[in-house]
C-alpha cells in the first residue's frame, strides 16, 4: 500500500469514529433539566436543532407533562420525535413548536428519539413526593 492508501483509510476509519462518537455517544445541551410546573402541569422547552436541548429532562410521576419541542432547523432526520414509553410519535414542523402533552405513570429513564433513531434524549420519571 501506498502512503495515499494509508491516508484514505486513516481519514475514512476517522470520520466512522467521529459519526459515531455524534450519534451514538453525545446528547447535546444542558445534562438534565427538570421540568417547571405551571398550573399543575411539568412544562418544559426542548430545542431540536441537530439534537435535543436539552437532552434529558426530570418529571414527576403522576403529574400531567407538556414538552414543547421547538425545531429550528429542516433536516429530514429531525422531522418526527417518538416517546414509544408513552405511545408517542408526533410530526415536528420545521421552525414552529410542537406540544406534546402525557401523564407519566411508571418510574425511570423513558427514550424519546427521532423517527429514525439518530437523535436521542430521555424522559426521567421519578417519584411524586
Amino acid at each position: 500500500m501506498e502512503w495515499t492508501d494509508w491516508l484514505a483509510a486513516g481519514f475514512g476509519f476517522g470520520a466512522l469514529a467521529w459519526i459515531n462518537w455524534y450519534f451514538f455517544l453525545t446528547e447535546g445541551g444542558p445534562a438534565t433539566v427538570a421540568a417547571a410546573g405551571v398550573g399543575g402541569i411539568q412544562e418544559v422547552r426542548v430545542v431540536v436543532r441537530g439534537g435535543y436541548q436539552p437532552a434529558q429532562v426530570r418529571v414527576r410521576a403522576g403529574v400531567p407533562v407538556r414538552m414543547v419541542f421547538d425545531r429550528q432547523e429542516e433536516s429530514s432526520c429531525s422531522e418526527e420525535v417518538v416517546l414509544p414509553d408513552f405511545g408517542i410519535r408526533r410530526f415536528l414542523p420545521a421552525h414552529a413548536e410542537t406540544t406534546v402533552e402525557f401523564t407519566p405513570s411508571t418510574v425511570g429513564r423513558h427514550e424519546f428519539t427521532c423517527g429514525m433513531g439518530m437523535l436521542r434524549g430521555s424522559v426521567v420519571v421519578e417519584e411524586d413526593r
